[in-house]
């Protein structure tokens, strides 16, 4: 089975194969105030995780997404003017879930309850460089390759 490791210190993303090779590397942006477990600390949590749900398939690059669905928008540097405090959840979702019960997943820290997720963000958007409220961070096009590439259920871990 696939499995993800994020690493917080690189800003990176790999993707590993069933017999544990690296077979993609994508540069990321985790949340700016570092790492953090707790509800309201917009901070990306950290340990094991999984998939829960994928969300978007088939959509447009730069379908813009708010409290999980789709808005009917495509994102446009013009449509963020108009928007311009909006966090930016832009092409397709991968909902995490922490595996960790008192750590990552139930009470306070639950990863899910979050709303903690692997997602698509403007081509302005800096990757390599912390700059998220909590969630990772992708260019777009690379998403929709993790996304086709790894079934729900897959395996994330997030060391700092």
């Amino acid at each position: 089975m696939m499995k993800i490791i994020i690493s917080i210190a690189h800003q990176q993303l790999d993707l590993y194969d069933e017999k544990d090779q690296i077979i993609r590397q994508y540069a990321i942006s985790s949340a700016k105030k570092g790492t953090g477990q707790e509800y309201g600390s917009f901070c990306t949590p950290l340990g094991k995780h999984i998939i829960r749900a994928k969300i978007g398939a088939g959509r447009a690059v730069n379908t813009v997404f708010v409290r999980r669905r789709p808005t009917g928008e495509i994102y446009s540097p013009e449509l963020s003017q108009v928007y311009p405090q909006r966090d930016w959840i832009l092409t397709r979702i991968m909902w995490l879930s922490g595996c960790e019960p008192g750590f990552n997943r139930l009470g306070r820290v639950d990863t899910m309850r979050r709303y903690i997720y692997i997602h698509g963000s403007p081509d302005s958007v800096i990757m390599g460089k912390p700059g998220s409220i909590g969630c990772i961070r992708m260019r777009n096009q690379e998403l929709v390759e993790l996304f086709d590439l790894v079934p729900a259920g897959t395996q994330v871990e997030i060391n700092a």
